[in-house]
Formats: structure tokens, sequence, C-alpha cells
């Protein structure tokens, strides 16, 4: 019997070094996941440090960047960026986690502005339009087109210039002294068109039924679940406010180009402008030049000699260039509040995309308590 005590000895002393063992592994386990969490939790600190201090430090940059305007100044508006109804003051908004910095782009307001003052700068000489495809609608190009024509009765030039123009960055460049094409490019003249999706067909396949309630004929939101086409209703409307912003295009680019209505229509019903030598013959364009052509024009515009490097500021840079103060005029006490809401209505603060309720009625409230406040434009 012996050897059966050793040998239960031998497995009961087994067991209990496995069970150590196990136990041994599982604190291991536990003790490195704890590390693992507070290495990982350190150095995320490190990166937020770093993000925000990254943001910071191009603030400061960006700061440090500002510089006056010199004289014989031209304006360069390039419009590349999506344009908002007005630019976001907070830095987290704009910062960019690519290049580490703070991208600002102005705000329609910032932008209106700018021309005003740009007009009444003695600095500014005129603007070079830089423009290929401007990211907005038609309200915020009309905006911006207003501003232009405006800031040519200061009798300062504007030159424009592209490889190629979309529809709506010719309709700006159209208030141009000079509207410039590269010899390979094209001015894109087709008019407008509408297009609707509609999801009838797919719900019917998937046994959806639309439950609808409508009230009156040109309701038509609700046509994509209920129809496979437009309705005549819808077609009308459609039509009328499509072929209303068209004419005022024609109308707009006639009265700047000289070139009639009529013909405006004819060129872009036939599809007829297919290159840059179609866009002169037409006169959509004044002439076909490479960059350094355009440059060398700007500079006889500003008296000096063709080669001489041209003293560019973007539109971003003129806005953060000091402004004069008149303290000499008296601050109104009658005063009109502009209060902006974007986006979606929603509860609570929002931001500057949406229309938060307590933010928006607080600068009601505001507005309407404050005694120099006469009106509020929405």
């Amino acid at each position: 019997m012996k050897p059966n005590i050793i040998q239960a000895c031998n497995i009961s002393f087994g067991t209990e070094l496995i069970k150590k063992q196990t136990m041994k592994n599982f604190f291991s386990s536990l003790l490195g996941s704890f590390l693992g969490v507070i290495i990982a939790s350190v150095i995320g600190a490190f990166i937020l440090i770093g993000l925000v201090a990254g943001a910071f430090s191009s603030l400061v940059k960006s700061k440090d960047k500002v510089q006056s305007i010199s004289d014989n100044t031209v304006i360069h508006l390039k419009l590349d960026k999506k344009i908002l109804e007005r630019s976001s003051k907070n830095i987290l908004d704009n910062f960019s986690f690519a290049s580490f910095s703070t991208e600002t782009p102005l705000g329609l307001n910032d932008i209106l502005l700018d021309l005003r003052r740009a007009k009444e700068d003695s600095k500014i000489k005129g603007i070079y339009l830089d423009l290929s495809s401007v990211q907005s609608g038609i309200a915020t190009l009309e905006e911006i087109r207003n501003a232009l024509l405006d800031f040519k009765k200061s009798k300062k030039f504007i030159v424009s210039y592209s490889e190629s123009y979309s529809q709506g960055a010719y309709y700006l460049a159209t208030t141009a002294d000079k509207v410039f094409l590269n010899p390979a490019g094209t001015i894109e003249w087709k008019g407008l068109s509408a297009q609707i999706m509609f999801y009838k067909g797919l719900l019917d396949k998937l046994d959806v039924n639309a439950q609808i309630f409508r009230h009156g004929k040109f309701k038509s939101a609700i046509e994509p679940f209920d129809l496979v086409k437009m309705s005549p209703a819808n077609r009308e409307q459609t039509m009328a406010y499509v072929g209303s912003i068209w004419n005022h295009i024609k109308e707009g680019v006639a009265a700047e180009r000289h070139i009639s209505i009529s013909e405006l229509s004819h060129l872009a019903d036939g599809m007829m402008i297919q290159s840059a030598a179609d866009a002169k013959t037409a006169g959509l364009a004044d002439d076909l030049l490479y960059q350094d052509q355009v440059y060398k024009a700007l500079n006889v515009l500003l008296k000096e000699n063709e080669n001489d490097k041209i003293n560019f500021r973007t539109l971003e840079a003129y806005d953060k260039s000091p402004r004069k103060i008149d303290v000499s005029e008296p601050i109104s006490k009658n005063r009109i509040a502009v209060i902006y809401a974007v986006g979606q209505i929603e509860g609570g603060e929002g931001n500057d995309n949406t229309i938060g309720s307590e933010r928006i009625s607080k600068a009601i409230r505001e507005a309407r308590l404050d005694e120099n406040v006469k009106a509020i434009v929405l």
C-alpha cells in the first residue's frame, strides 16, 4: 500500500502546484492589464496635451503671421473652401488633425465685410479672382457677386483667371473687368436642372406602404414615397423656380459681358462651349492666357515692371490684418441685431451648425432687453 500512498501524495502535491501556477498566471495577467491601462492612459494624456498645445501653437503662429497691408496690394480671392453663413470662433471646430493646425474658413459675413473694407482701403489696388469651382449655393454666390460689383464702384480693377470655370465660378467671374482663361481650359455653360429621386418602386418591392396625409397639390415633399415620377404640379413649381434662377443668372452675365440673353440661351441650349477657343469666340472670355501672362497684365494695371513680383494677399490674410478704427465717429444707439439661425432646430445649447433652442432664445432675449437694439434681422 506504500506506493499508493506516495502516488496519492504526488497527485495532491501536483494539484496544489497547478492551483498556485493558475493563480500566479491570473494575477500576472491582471497586473499586466492594469499596467497596460495605466500606460495607455498616460500616452493618451500626452497625445491630448500635444493636440491642445499644437492648436494653441498654431494660433500663436497665425497671430505672428498677421502683417500690415503695404501699398499696391492685390487681394487674391480663391473661394476654394466651403462657404458657411459665418465662421466659427471655436478653436476645436477648426482644428485639423491631419496638419495639427487650425484652418478657419471665412464665413459669408467675413467675406462681405472684407470686400467692403477693401473697397475703401487705399492700399488695395484691385482683386485677382482665382476661381475654379465655388462650394456654395446660388444665394451665397449672389451675395458675393453683389459685393464684387460694389467694389468696382471704387474704380479699382478686378481680373479673373482660371484653368476652367464651373458655371457658378463663371457667374462670379463676370464681375471682372477682364476674364482670362487658360488656352487648354473651358467654361461650363449649360443651364440649370433639378433632379429628384423616387423610392416608390423600392417600397413596393419591400411590401412597404407609405401612409400619407397631404393637403394642397403643390405640397410635393412626400411625392418620392408615393409616385414614380413628378406630378404636374411639382414639375410646374420646379420649372418656375429653376427657370427664375437661370434667367437671373443670364441677366447678370448679359449685363457685364454685353452679350444678349437670347445668345446666352443659345450657347447653353446647344452646348456650344466645348473649348477655350469657343469661349473666347462667344465673348465669354476676353483672352486665352497662361498664368505668367496674367501676372504681367496685372503688373501693367499696377503700373509696375511686368516681371515684378506682385504683392498678393489672400482674403484670409487681409481679414487678419490690422483695421483702422475711426474714433471720431460716435457709436450709434440705434442698432440692428443680426442673429444667425443655421441648421436644424434642436433642444439645448446647439452650436454654429445647429439651432439650439437655449442659445437662440437667449440671443433674442438679449436683443430685446438691449435699449440700443431697435430691430432684429434673423
